[in-house]
């Protein structure tokens, strides 16, 4: 991932592997049954970057970041206006009768905001994040609807390897400066 700092790093690790195990755990809401291991898996080791860069974050806390106090209040708008279209996407799709595009929608928003946050964290190599996920969630209601599958074990199978790759990989980051 290589952020100019350490702290970024542990604290990118910490935030991918959480929601790596989120969009995990949500991927066995209806998976088929040789998925269950592979996701269970996934969840664990998700679990373990998110608590491996929490540590390290906190270790290094007071150490530089590029989150300052312009950054911030940028990084929370876009935080906001991300959880604002997801909120009214949902809302839209459950007024729809489509709650099933939920995980879909979700992962879509997710992966377009990783694009500014990229830019203002200054992590070119979140780009390809933001693209995988983006198209992980375009691509799964596809698949799913092909192989007769739940759209929410596809966008989770999918988007979790990619949060947990990023994680891992700033996580290596981050303990190798």
């Amino acid at each position: 991932m290589t952020p100019d700092f350490l702290r970024d790093a542990a604290g990118t690790a910490a935030v991918f592997g959480f929601f790596a195990m989120a969009w995990f755990g949500w991927a066995q809401e209806a998976p088929p049954a040789k998925w269950l291991w592979p996701l269970r898996i996934g969840s664990i080791l998700s679990g373990l970057t998110a608590v491996a860069g929490g540590l390290l974050l906190w270790r290094h806390w007071s150490d530089g970041s590029v989150i300052d106090a312009s950054v911030g209040p940028k990084f929370g708008i876009i935080v906001g206006v991300e959880f604002a279209l997801a909120g009214l996407g949902c809302g839209l799709l459950a007024w729809r009768k489509r709650a099933d595009l939920m995980s879909a929608w979700i992962a879509f928003v997710v992966g377009v905001h990783f694009f500014p946050v990229a830019v203002l964290l200054e992590i070119p190599a979140l780009h390809v994040t933001a693209a995988l996920v983006t198209v992980a969630s375009i691509a799964s209601v596809f698949i799913a609807k092909a192989r007769s599958l739940t759209v929410s074990a596809v966008v989770g199978a999918t988007t979790g390897p990619i949060l947990l790759a990023s994680g891992l990989l700033a996580l290596a980051d981050a303990l190798t400066r």
